[in-house]
């Protein structure tokens, strides 16, 4: 055998996976469904609210208006039939969350302060739980090869697992706020704390 063997590992340094598709914000004056869908309002130059889902367009008086609904009470309107207010909030004042491209290997990542427009409201790159600061009650991405497990919640801060792995448990997004309208314990999973990601 002449020359040297490939390594099988290349591109995918420290053995981490690659990180999940990043989220991004588009303005909900698009044509965006917006049923069901993540949410940010706010006004240029003052400030951003997040954990919102979104309903339908609404014209009122030739105004669109998206009726904007917290996350809480979303999943509970949803999982329980009940009828829960929605204020109704300019559709130009509404931008709506999607998955941007997956970043490919060697991609990296900015670790310097950056500043960032008060136009409109700054996308989020994923973060590695193991570099994330607290983690419980954020939103986390569970990535296995080229899948990602999104709409979970972290409800632990990372600890030693039963093997010596380093571990976070983390919940359905749905039964995390079931917790807090019910009291009813989640169903969690226990991760190993390089498979996932702050959303």
């Amino acid at each position: 055998m002449t020359g040297p063997l490939p390594d099988p590992f290349a591109g995918q340094p420290d053995w981490t996976p690659l990180p999940p598709r990043p989220v991004q914000l588009v303005p909900a004056t698009g044509q965006v469904e917006l049923r069901g869908r993540r949410v940010m309002v706010g006004l240029p130059g003052l400030g951003w609210r997040g954990d919102l889902r979104a309903d339908q367009r609404v014209v009122q008086n030739s105004r669109t208006y998206v009726p904007v609904i917290p996350e809480h009470d979303w999943y509970r309107a949803e999982s329980e039939q009940v009828e829960v207010f929605a204020p109704l909030v300019p559709v130009e004042r509404v931008w709506v969350e999607k998955l941007g491209h997956r970043p490919t290997a060697g991609t990296s990542r900015d670790s310097t302060t950056r500043l960032v427009s008060l136009d409109d409201p700054a996308h989020r790159r994923p973060t590695p739980v193991f570099e994330a600061g607290p983690v419980t009650g954020r939103r986390v991405v569970h990535v296995v090869g080229s899948t990602e497990h999104r709409d979970l919640r972290a409800v632990t801060e990372p600890y030693s697992g039963p093997d010596g792995d380093i571990c976070v448990r983390v919940t359905a997004e749905l039964d995390w706020y079931r917790w807090a309208w019910r009291g009813q314990a989640p169903h969690t999973l226990e991760i190993p704390v390089h498979l996932l990601w702050l959303e």
